[in-house]
Formats: structure tokens, C-alpha cells, sequence
């Protein structure tokens, strides 16, 4: 099914069958899109939401000379933009980082899925859990420094990626470029290679050839005040790696 990974891995609101189908059958085009490609265009109307089956996609925010902040990143069984469905358009652009395959869920076809109470009450977690994890992506640009921001932002990514089968919690595909990766952490590339070679030489992790190695997950989590609670992750997920996120005083 397209929608497996859609909520999964998240307290209290896996989806059953039913649900997955209903959702399905709203869908009316499944499309793959390039790497580098404008999707969404911030203030354009809007008649459709977007929920990526394969591939990484962002939001993001350009400044007059044109240079991007990246204000979120978006993984498989991510709605992106379900919260345009009452909106009809958006403040910011999205576009793909990654070749991308979505599926386009006409507005007009959500209405019935939202009149369902519980599938309701589950689609309106998800817009609710993206704005939990806007609302520490802004804690991570204010408050963390250099290397805090990648820390954290590598921590994220990895639970992210647990909750849908993605990473063991040691070993993640992270198909970014460094420059990619300063934008969302806020810093020029120069600095982005530095602290990745620095996260290397303390034993924490590594990036290599579009591969995270989660080496000392525990360490990292505390470099980066990370926490996975506003994740809203099952149980089983995080037992999975649990000793990653116990203890992270300073």
C-alpha cells in the first residue's frame, strides 16, 4: 500500500485497512518528480494535498537575494502540506530534494475523510505533529549552536526515519548534500564540513556517501539537547534504541 508508512510508529494513531484504503481511494495521481524541483509555489492556490510515498522533500522560505531557508524536511508517510486543504494556499514553497514519487489527494476528496471521526481525529494529528516538530525546528535555530543544530537535527532524522522502518537506530540513508544540510542547520557549507568532521573525529557519527552511522547516538543526543518526545513515538519504537535517549543531562 502507498499510505503504509503514513502515521506509523506514532502513539495511538496507526491506521487500520479501512482507514489506509479510504485514503487511497482518495488519491487521484501517483507522479514522480526530479531531484531540484519546485513543487508547490508559496501563495498559489491550491486544490490538492501531497503525501510522499518515496524521497525527501522541504519546505522552505527564500530572502530577496534569493538564498533559501529551509524551515522543514519532509520524509516518506509525510501529508506535506494537509493543513492547505483548509488554507487553500501556502506562505512558503516546497520542492523536492531527492527524486520523489507523491501521490496528490484532491481536496474535494479529503472532506469525506475528514468527516469520519476517528480518521478525522488521525489526519488531524499529523498536521498537528508538524507543527510540534516547526515549533522545535525553531528551538533548534534559536537556541542550539553550530554543532547542536546538526546534532539535534541528525537525532531527529534518525527517530524519523525508526518510526517508519527506515534506520535501526545505527544506520540511516540521507541522500543530502552538505549544502543541503547547512540550510537546514542555519550555517554556510564551509561550516558544515567542519562539524561534520568534527562529529567524526569525537566518535559520534559519521556521514559518508549519503550514509549516516549513528556511532555514539547517546553522546549525540546530549551534544544536541535532543529529546524525541514531541515526536509522539510508540512505544516499540523507542525501546527499540532507547539507551540513545535515557539520561541526556548536560
Amino acid at each position: 500500500m502507498i499510505t503504509d508508512k503514513f502515521l506509523k510508529g506514532r502513539q495511538g494513531v496507526e491506521l487500520g485497512y479501512e482507514e489506509r484504503i479510504a485514503i487511497e481511494q482518495a488519491v487521484s495521481e501517483v507522479r514522480v518528480i526530479p531531484p531540484r524541483t519546485l513543487l508547490i509555489e508559496a501563495g498559489k492556490p491550491l486544490r490538492h494535498s501531497v503525501f510522499i510515498i518515496e524521497g525527501m522533500m522541504c519546505r522552505y522560505i527564500s530572502d530577496r537575494d534569493g538564498l533559501r531557508q529551509l524551515v522543514g524536511l519532509h520524509l516518506p508517510g509525510d501529508f506535506i502540506d494537509l493543513h492547505s486543504y483548509i488554507l487553500n494556499r501556502l506562505e512558503h514553497d516546497i520542492a523536492s530534494l531527492t527524486e520523489a514519487r507523491i501521490a496528490l489527494v484532491p481536496h474535494d476528496r479529503i472532506r469525506p475523510l475528514v468527516a469520519d471521526p476517528e480518521l478525522g481525529r488521525k489526519l488531524w494529528f499529523s498536521t498537528l505533529l508538524d507543527a510540534a516538530m516547526h515549533r522545535v525546528w525553531l528551538f533548534r535555530l534559536g537556541r542550539l549552536d553550530a554543532m547542536g543544530r546538526v546534532a539535534h537535527f541528525l537525532c531527529e532524522t534518525d527517530a524519523r526515519l525508526r518510526a517508519v522502518g527506515m534506520s535501526d537506530g545505527h544506520r540511516f540513508a540521507l541522500d543530502l548534500t552538505q549544502t543541503d544540510l547547512a540550510e537546514i542547520c542555519g550555517v554556510t557549507s564551509i561550516h558544515m564540513n567542519r562539524i561534520l568532521r568534527q562529529l567524526r573525529e569525537e566518535g559520534l557519527c559519521t556521514y559518508r556517501q549519503s550514509f549516516v552511522e549513528m556511532i555514539r547516538s547517546d553522546l549525540l543526543a546530549r551534544r544536541g539537547q535532543f529529546d524525541d518526545g514531541y515526536l509522539y513515538l510508540d512505544d516499540d519504537v523507542v525501546r527499540a534504541t532507547k539507551p540513545a535517549f535515557a539520561g541526556l543531562d548536560t
